[in-house]
């Protein structure tokens, strides 16, 4: 038998591990320990570990900071892009007003506050026009063919089938010849026939708005500042009518309107009758602002400048007149024809106006120096003229309407850009705003007419906007009453209604000379000296200041109160002698 081993020696035997003992359960009078602590070290670290991945997945992403040399370079190329000159040229407003001596400080930051947000518009206008999405176009014809040539039919075949059904004509002999006029967003069309006939369309989805028939003479129809009113220039009055056909003004005070006018941002319409009277009507308040009588005879040329809203008349004698409503004679009279003024047309920056009289002659002027450019000789004659937003010129002759292309500039005219023939005699044509389409108006009816590069290719949706809703068009209508022009402003140069009138303040400065007898102005006011013990106290310099001022004066002053009595003296003297004479009689010369 093996000797058994002593307790306090270590077992030379390789023992198995004895297998885990399950401790006892603790009583409830004894202690707990914390759950953390019963766990082995191995575990517990495992769990710091989740929690920190946790806390990692929770925490905000923060950027690192990259060290090295070539991430700590600045930008090349700090702020903003620079924006082309050529392309802000594009859309500069105007010059910088130079200032006077006598502006006033309060006048300086208004201008100063106005020329930085007007600088910003332009910078950010510039900068938007990469995102316009359109561009215009022309139509180029083949080698050695004419462009004249092209008829409307190749034209709608060969674009696609949304500009194509922009070629259309509308069969209405019974009631022409046609009067048309288009919306200013370029969505609405209105009619209205010589015999009565009115028609509003709206002609991009050929749906018809109202029609009507007033029994009555039509002489011109004219669309208000929505698409909601238009006003009918009938026989005997001026009738405004709503997009339905309701009747809602007769307005007496304007008879025998021949001609009307719209300026959308003054709220006016401008007529002119057979009486020759210019009347302007403010459609906001429904109030006349002016009737001028032109003493020129009947008024059937009428247009419109854009730019500064100022009207222009053709006159049976040659000559074509400008007027303001703040005004009874006219800015400006030109003589442009030897024989009477057949229509006449302004572009949209009113700085050419092309004319056409009885002479058979088409002659474009230069509105900045009212200078004549160059003209050129139509076999017949142009009854009817317009310019479109691009500057192409169309002018009807008879039957025929052909545009020219080119027109506002040096350059003269050569041959004609397009060319067509419609069916009755033309008696009035008007480009759509921001599409390329012609319309006419003639004794068979209407034709649209499909005219490339005639109308600007982008709108501004805040302007004018062709696909804007009824709540759009309402918020619309209540920014542009509250933005509304008053027609004082309506003036020849508006660039002068930010200037101070120096003419003015020169004879108030002049009057106030006269009226003291020497000048304020013209020598420093005296400055007390200092003096000490209490002798500069702010009654005693006032007592100096009155006692030396107008010194140099006294003299200029006695003289002129001299001349003064002298004059009256003489006057006295003469009134005297008129009475002596008239007491005296023919038996007067015998006494000694």
């Amino acid at each position: 038998m093996a000797a058994p081993i002593p307790e306090g020696l270590p077992s030379t035997h390789v023992e198995k591990k004895n297998k885990k003992q399950k401790k006892p359960s603790k009583r409830y009078w004894e202690k707990t320990e914390n759950p953390d602590q019963r766990k082995p070290e191995e575990e517990q670290s495992k769990d710091a570990q989740k929690q920190n991945k946790a806390r990692l997945i929770n925490r905000p992403l923060k950027r690192k900071k990259f060290e090295g040399s070539e991430q700590e370079k600045s930008d090349p190329f700090p702020g903003e892009a620079p924006v082309p000159k050529e392309r802000l040229q594009k859309f500069k407003r105007g010059e910088k007003y130079k200032w006077h001596p006598d502006t006033l400080r309060k006048l300086k930051t208004a201008i100063k506050f106005s020329e930085t947000v007007s600088d910003l518009a332009q910078d950010q206008a510039a900068r938007f026009d990469l995102l316009l999405p359109e561009d215009a176009g022309f139509l180029e014809g083949d080698e050695d063919e004419d462009t004249c040539t092209i008829s409307q039919d190749d034209i709608a075949d060969a674009v696609d089938i949304t500009s194509g059904s922009k070629y259309f004509n509308l069969d209405l002999s019974q009631f022409g010849p046609y009067r048309l006029d288009y919306s200013k967003n370029g969505r609405h069309l209105l009619l209205g026939g010589k015999r009565g006939h009115v028609a509003c369309i709206d002609w991009h989805s050929k749906d018809l708005m109202c029609e009507v028939n007033v029994m009555e003479t039509v002489n011109d129809v004219k669309w208000l500042h929505t698409e909601a009113m238009f006003a009918v220039a009938q026989k005997r009055w001026l009738y405004i009518y709503d997009s339905k056909g309701v009747e809602l003004h007769c307005i007496k005070k304007f008879n025998d309107v021949l001609k009307m006018q719209f300026l959308p941002y003054h709220f006016l319409l401008a007529t002119a009758s057979a009486t020759g009277f210019l009347q302007y009507l403010d459609v906001s308040v429904g109030k006349e602002i002016a009737a001028i009588c032109t003493k020129m005879g009947r008024l059937d040329v009428m247009a419109q400048n854009p730019y500064n809203a100022v009207i222009h008349l053709g006159h049976p004698n040659g000559t074509v007149s400008l007027w303001s409503p703040n005004q009874k004679e006219p800015l400006v009279k030109l003589l442009c024809h030897r024989g009477a003024v057949r229509s006449l047309a302004v572009d949209k920056t009113g700085t050419y106006m092309v004319t056409s009289g009885l002479d058979r002659k088409l002659k474009v002027y230069d509105i900045r120096m009212f200078k004549h450019l160059h003209s050129c000789f139509l076999p017949a004659g142009a009854s009817c003229l317009s310019l479109s937003q691009r500057g192409l010129l169309s002018a009807a002759t008879g039957d025929v309407v052909q545009v020219y292309r080119d027109v506002c500039g040096s350059n003269p005219l050569t041959k004609p850009y397009m060319a067509h023939r419609l069916r009755g005699q033309v008696c009035g044509v008007a480009y759509c705003p921001f599409e390329d389409v012609l319309g006419i108006g003639h004794g068979r009816g209407f034709t649209s007419m499909i005219v490339p590069g005639a109308g600007e290719p982008n709108f501004d949706a805040l302007d004018a906007n062709p696909y804007r809703s009824s709540k759009q068009r309402q918020e619309w209508e209540v920014k542009a009453l509250l933005e509304k022009v008053q027609p004082d402003l309506i003036v020849l140069d508006p660039g002068e209604l930010g200037k101070i009138d120096k003419a003015t303040f020169e004879q108030r400065h002049k009057r106030k000379v006269e009226s003291l007898g020497f000048d304020p102005l013209g020598k420093e006011p005296f400055k007390p000296r200092a003096k000490k013990k209490g002798r500069s106290s702010a009654g005693a310099v006032e007592r100096r200041k009155k006692k030396v001022a107008y010194e140099d004066q006294r003299d200029v002053i006695r003289e002129s109160v001299q001349e003064k009595m002298e004059k009256q003296k003489e006057l006295e003297e003469k009134a005297k002698a008129m009475k002596e004479l008239e007491k005296k009689t023919a038996l007067d010369r015998f006494r000694k």
